[in-house]
């Protein structure tokens, strides 16, 4: 009996340890295919963030990093699809930046676009991707105008998708953020699973909101990488710019008989709207132009462009100038905006006969120093500036004024960006410290009265930045 009892207890304990073997190898192989599993996640969670890391660098362009965070968050929570919605430029909506194969619609489909559909069916894809969404409109709009996640386990009753309930385009799971950062609210990303998928768990929607996060991050990253190279790229265009207008302006004073000539600009941005220029006229006559169109930068510049290439067509042989100026007007007055104006000072300088004729088109009145009682008066010949008159009043108001100068007698013509500058208590430099600064340096030449004007301007205003461009002509009769 013995031996049969004890052949009994070792069979069952044989049995046990066979099945207890077993057991245990089934549940080695469960924790290999779990950590399988997971090295598998731990593997699309970093690859998607290395992808995310290069928004930090300027070498992914904008439509690959929406593809990146929605196909890399649709792959970690293995989703049917996804989509990313960001706001728009002009901020009322969300327009569809990326939106991956196999996603079902997560808008609501009007009627007449699903019949459409059923014959043409580019025509859904065309809604779908071309869509914008306003705040508070759908699940997409709702997520977007709240600023909260939503997780629905039971998509399939939402009524913005009670047109696809029951067609392969059914959304049976749905996860739903908005991708903040700071106080921006960037846009929307979303993952959706078909009727043929297992929904979405808690435990996926806290790593879905992990991923918005971050993919927030560095979307906003990629914000400020894009408008930085924007802005370096405006910035080379405007230096291209300022190259060109500096060849336009005058490179040095031209040298004549029984005058002094000496010019200077100084542009308060990248390009000035302020013009100066000499012009040869003819073998005894030099042309001396100053002017300032209304307003400042680039607009400004091009009007100052095309108001040179005019000025110098007309001024070749005339020595009229306020017929040059007449002319000049008529021509530009159609192109001018409303809004816009040229003032103008033009001056035809005989060197042969040692006379200045000067007309004003409206800009401020040059000043003539008197070398024998030192002296300062401005000059105020009539005159209207040009591109606001067909030429019919300006015509009758503009006319030439012949200037007496002595010899040392100085003329100083300037733009309003001199008087009108401002100091740190907004005081205008004005048209006294201006004449006192003419008066003083009066008798050293035609550079040292600009050197002298620009010192006393620059002490003056101290750190406070230049808001207007400033440009001077000096002419001194030797």
């Amino acid at each position: 009996m013995w031996p049969f009892l004890f052949f009994g207890l070792f069979v069952v304990c044989l049995l046990g340890w066979i099945v207890t073997s077993q057991l245990q190898r089934g549940r080695v192989r469960q924790l290999e295919r779990s950590k399988e599993e997971i090295q598998i996640e731990e593997t699309l969670v970093f690859d998607f963030l290395h992808g995310l890391g290069e928004a930090f660098t300027e070498t992914i362009r904008a439509a690959d990093l929406h593809r990146l965070i929605v196909e890399g968050a649709a792959r970690i929570l293995d989703a049917s699809g996804g989509a990313l919605y960001m706001m728009e430029r002009a901020g009322g909506k969300l327009a569809p930046s990326y939106l991956s194969k196999g996603c079902p619609p997560l808008i609501n489909i009007p009627a007449h676009i699903l019949q459409q559909a059923a014959s043409t069916p580019a025509a859904f894809e065309t809604y779908v991707r071309t869509h914008t969404v306003a705040p508070g409109e759908g699940v997409i709009g709702r997520a977007w105008e709240s600023g909260h996640a939503l997780h629905l386990a039971d998509a399939g009753a939402a009524p913005e998708f009670a047109a696809v309930r029951g067609t392969p385009l059914t959304v049976s799971s749905l996860m739903v953020t908005p991708l903040l950062y700071g106080k921006q609210n960037l846009g929307v990303l979303a993952l959706a699973n078909g009727r043929d998928s297992q929904p979405f768990t808690a435990s996926d929607f806290v790593v879905f909101k992990s991923i918005a996060e971050q993919s927030a991050f560095a979307l906003y990253n990629a914000i400020v990488y894009s408008e930085a190279s924007q802005k370096k790229r405006l910035d080379h265009d405007l230096e291209i710019a300022r190259d060109i207008q500096r060849i336009l302006l005058p490179a040095e004073a031209p040298v004549i008989n029984g005058f002094e000539i000496s010019g200077l600009n100084i542009p308060a941005r990248q390009v000035s709207g302020d013009y100066f220029d000499y012009i040869d006229i003819d073998d005894e006559r030099l042309g001396v132009a100053i002017a300032d169109v209304s307003g400042k930068g680039v607009p400004a510049s091009i009007i100052m462009a095309i108001c040179r290439s005019v000025l110098r067509s007309q001024a070749a042989n005339n020595a009229s100038p306020a017929d040059v100026l007449q002319k000049v007007n008529r021509q530009l007055y159609p192109d001018i905006k409303e809004d816009m104006f040229i003032s103008m000072a033009y001056l035809v300088v005989d060197h042969a006969r040692a006379t200045v004729t000067l007309a004003r088109a409206g800009h401020d009145a040059p000043l003539l120093y008197h070398a024998a009682s030192k002296t300062v008066n401005p000059l105020k010949p009539p005159g209207m500036v040009l591109g606001i008159d067909s030429g019919n009043v300006f015509d009758r108001i503009t006319g030439d004024f012949a200037i007496p100068l002595e010899r040392g007698d100085c003329l100083l013509l300037y733009t309003d960006g001199v008087t009108e500058a401002l100091d740190q208590n907004e005081e205008e430099f004005g048209l006294e410290r201006t004449i006192a600064a003419v008066r003083a340096s009066a008798n050293d030449g035609a550079a040292a009265i600009i050197t002298r004007v620009i010192e006393e301007l620059r002490a003056f205003v101290g750190a406070t930045p230049q808001n207007d461009d400033i440009t001077l002509i000096v002419i001194r009769k030797t």
